[in-house]
């Protein structure tokens, strides 16, 4: 206990309400999430433009429009370079972070397929 009046623990709290042949304590952590793959990323990308494309305003959204089917289009495609992936990613997350706490899961994900194109991180 702390000279504070708050007492702290870390560890383990173990309560065992009879029963015998107690072996020990099963730790089940999870195992860490496999990042997405960076189709997996564009995908999520492209989901959450389609639905919020109405909230964007007028003058953005022909940008907005253009940028998605570069984002829509196969990653392994090589019709589509990296570097017009990225414009296109820059753009989405830049209109994303003009809409505020509404377009943060957008930006988020702009952020992480632009990591997996080695933009950032």
């Amino acid at each position: 206990m702390s000279g504070d009046g708050n007492s702290y623990y870390f560890g383990d709290a173990v309560n065992i309400q009879g029963g015998t042949g107690h072996q020990g304590i099963v730790h089940n952590h999870a195992a860490p999430a496999q990042p997405p793959t960076l189709e997996e990323a564009l995908r999520t990308v492209v989901a959450l433009m389609q639905g919020l494309r109405a909230e964007v305003a007028p003058e953005d959204r022909q940008s907005f429009d253009d940028a998605l089917p570069v984002l829509a289009a196969d990653a392994t495609n090589a019709a589509v370079e990296a570097p017009v992936r990225r414009r296109a990613l820059l753009t989405v997350a830049g209109i994303a972070a003009m809409l505020g706490t509404l377009g943060a899961p957008l930006l988020d994900s702009a952020r992480a397929a632009l990591e997996l194109l080695g933009v950032g991180g």
